[in-house]
């Protein structure tokens, strides 16, 4: 079976990620229509290292859940 993810999940996977945080995605997804495979993968990962940083005001907000022993 062939793992390689098909164009339309990659783009459902990107508008996602784009949307993330945001009150509206910052491009339109029509255009993503017109990239290789390849580009859209590349930019799932580049979304991905994106959203899985964390900023500083968000490392502060978590510190407050961290157990001292």
């Amino acid at each position: 079976m062939d793992s390689t993810p098909t164009r339309q999940s990659l783009v459902a996977e990107i508008e996602a990620l784009i949307a993330y945080g945001a009150e509206e995605p910052t491009i339109h997804p029509d255009l993503l229509a017109y990239l290789t495979i390849e580009d859209l993968q590349n930019i799932k990962v580049k979304l991905l290292t994106k959203v899985n940083t964390l900023t500083e005001e968000d490392k502060a907000w978590l510190e407050q859940f961290k157990r001292y022993e």
